[in-house]
């Protein structure tokens, strides 16, 4: 059943029954969960617990069973996605603004930007503090500009369905807070944000709600309880042949 959306651009999001395999392997057993639009939303566990699964389903880009539906609040909006890590040859000669010209238009981007694009990309580079480096070669970043790249993208066009797949991963104290001005930004103009992160003090302090996975879902409630020491042990300890303990689990 799909969640009613809120006055906002971003969508409601419902996963049905969602459940994956690999090679014989479960990785997703039995997903049902509702994500609220207009939010944010953080998957929070261990490694292979089947979040980038999830959100790659989502996306369309990982066969499953069961239903996603989302559910918008008019017409159909952009959605926007952040991969942990940009990954590309050093030595290639692309520079910042060519590999945004290659999310924008259809010729190559060392072809050069065409005009009716550039203020898309100026606005995005100012948004995440790279104007000054739309020239630099991408090989010449550091990981956390790399990183402030992957966010830029996703502003072009602006998102109302945003995926994150670690964000803060690569990032600096500055880029932390960049990252944070524009996740509150996005939160007041109700876009819906589907947020991995490892970083729990992160999570506590910015989503509305977060949800525990490891292959299966074990609680999807409010920072303050997902969040409580007993939450977190089960979370990182759970094997998927256990029957989980289930707290807010919306049916």
């Amino acid at each position: 059943m799909a969640v009613e959306p809120v006055p906002g651009t971003g969508p409601a999001v419902a996963f049905g029954s969602v459940s994956l395999s690999l090679g014989g392997t479960d990785i997703l057993c039995d997903i049902r969960l509702e994500l609220s639009a207009g939010r944010t939303h953080a998957l929070v566990g261990p490694n292979g617990g089947g979040k980038s699964s999830l959100v790659k389903a989502l996306l369309g880009q990982m066969p499953h069973q069961g239903k996603i539906a989302i559910t918008w609040p008019g017409e159909a909006g952009n959605v926007g996605y952040v991969p942990q890590a940009l990954e590309f040859e050093r030595g290639l000669p692309m520079t910042v603004e060519d590999v945004l010209a290659t999310m924008v238009q259809t010729r190559p981007g060392f072809l050069g930007l065409a005009r009716r694009h550039r203020e898309l990309v100026d606005t995005a580079l100012a948004r995440v503090g790279l104007s000054g480096k739309r020239r630099r070669r991408m090989g010449a970043l550091s990981g956390g500009e790399r990183q402030r790249v992957l966010l830029a993208q996703a502003l072009m066009p602006q998102a109302d369905l945003l995926v994150l797949d670690e964000p803060l991963a690569a990032l600096d104290e500055a880029g932390i807070g960049l990252f944070e001005t524009l996740l509150g930004q996005w939160q007041a103009e109700g876009r819906t944000v589907v947020w991995i992160e490892h970083d729990l003090a992160a999570v506590r302090r910015l989503a509305d709600t977060v949800t525990g996975l490891n292959r299966k879902l074990l609680f999807h409630e409010a920072p303050e309880q997902a969040l409580a020491p007993e939450r977190l042990i089960n979370l990182f300890s759970h094997s998927a042949t256990e029957t989980p303990r289930v707290a807010g689990e919306v049916a």
